[in-house]
């Protein structure tokens, strides 16, 4: 039995596991101090049970759980949380967990459920054994012929009737990740899992890692998809998950299984190019937010919520946010302010607006609130300062 343990508090996932092993000594515990962690454990152990914690760096808990499911349909899940409250437990019962546990976990409790998870498993071992074994072979199988044929190799006698059978008529999806030294293999994850749930709610299809930087997804949609939704939601769901930044363009809609391999590189041509302008973070982090701080720039009059800008460069907000004071030195609220602000003491002193239209003009619709984040800024009035401007004070 292989159980895994992702909590990133050491001593709460080193007192599972030796409560674990003290009664279950053949029991083989993995643990995890984050999600990164855990999902290498997966993808290289055959995890049958999996704890883990809803506050986890970078993925929480219920996340991890959602967007695994789907590649490990039989593994049992327990929540283990130090947050008692019921959205969390109902989220976490809707996703499938067959416990949620609150720290400090009783022993008793603990060795009950795993004991009740481990004959569910015996149960049903050969069964899950048989179909993995299946599916996994058919995963290799599909994965290993789309790559040689979007690499553009000769396929020799493998039989691709199959294939062009199911997909008539497809769309390929190219998603291009920035990683730069990076281990991305949690990114890899992701992707393939979010496209995959959206491809199996929207038609059929598959995707797979084509590079280190890239995976492609092909899509036959349903009649009544659309794949503006599909990748409108792809792009919504990713950037909320994912840290790096990243294209996702697509082709037209083709007929011909053949022609995979010249889409494919059409594709790699546009992104490489920046021919299509879908994704403004293309590029480093540091990148991403010189866009930012050029939009910023040129729309500060506007509502410019930390999360709309983030979604501009395609980037997760919490991630974006620390990535901008890195590179200004200032929180991204603070630097917006800062910039109406400075453009209006140079409206002051070089126009004869009112106060109230430039207030309006600098993204202010109330003209108190600008009067009392100016005087907070500079210790006067926006009126005071230019009548110091007009006595020569300044």
């Amino acid at each position: 039995m292989n159980i895994l343990i992702a909590d990133d508090e050491r001593v709460i996932r080193e007192g599972i596991k030796r409560t674990i092993r003290s009664i279950y000594p053949d029991y083989c515990v993995h643990v995890a101090a984050s999600t990164e962690e855990a999902v290498k454990i997966m993808e290289e152990q055959s995890i049958h049970i999996v704890l883990t914690d809803i506050l986890m760096p970078g993925m929480n808990g219920l996340e991890f759980m959602r967007i695994s499911k789907r590649r490990y349909p039989y593994v049992k899940w327990v929540v283990i949380s130090a947050h008692s409250e019921f959205a969390y437990a109902q989220e976490a019962v809707r996703l499938g967990a067959r416990d949620y546990l609150l720290k400090p976990i009783g022993k008793s409790k603990l060795l009950e459920i795993i004991s009740n998870l481990s004959l569910e498993i015996e149960q049903d071992h050969k069964l899950i054994k048989d179909e993995d074994r299946l599916r996994s072979s058919l995963k290799y199988l599909r994965e290993g012929v789309f790559q040689r044929l979007a690499s553009g190799f000769n396929l020799g006698n493998l039989d691709i009737s199959q294939l062009i059978e199911d997909h008539q008529c497809f769309y390929l999806i190219l998603l291009q990740m920035e990683a730069g030294d990076k281990n991305i293999r949690i990114e890899h994850f992701i992707v393939e899992n979010v496209l995959t749930e959206l491809i199996e709610r929207d038609g059929s299809g598959f995707v797979v890692s084509y590079d280190r930087q890239s995976l492609l997804g092909l899509i036959t949609l349903r009649e009544e998809a659309r794949l503006e939704s599909f990748l409108e939601d792809g792009r919504t769901y990713l950037k909320q998950y994912l840290k790096t930044p990243f294209q996702m363009i697509h082709s037209g809609l083709s007929y011909d299984i053949n022609t995979v391999p010249q889409i494919v590189t059409s594709l790699r041509e546009a992104v490489n190019s920046q021919v299509l302008d879908l994704t403004p973070a293309k590029g480093s982090g540091e990148k991403a937010i010189d866009i930012a701080l050029q939009y910023v720039k040129e729309h500060y009059f506007e509502d410019l919520t930390l999360e709309k800008i983030a979604s501009v460069v395609f980037l997760n907000p919490v991630y974006f946010s620390q990535l901008f004071k890195q590179k200004t030195g200032q929180g991204y609220k603070e630097y917006v302010t800062s910039l109406r602000l400075e453009q209006a003491k140079l409206l002051l002193v070089n126009s004869k607006l009112k106060v109230a239209e430039i207030a309006e003009r600098i993204g202010y619709q109330d003209m108190r609130h600008f009067t009392q984040m100016f005087r907070k800024r500079f210790l006067v009035t926006p009126t005071e300062y230019r009548q110091q401007l007009n006595n020569g004070t300044y």
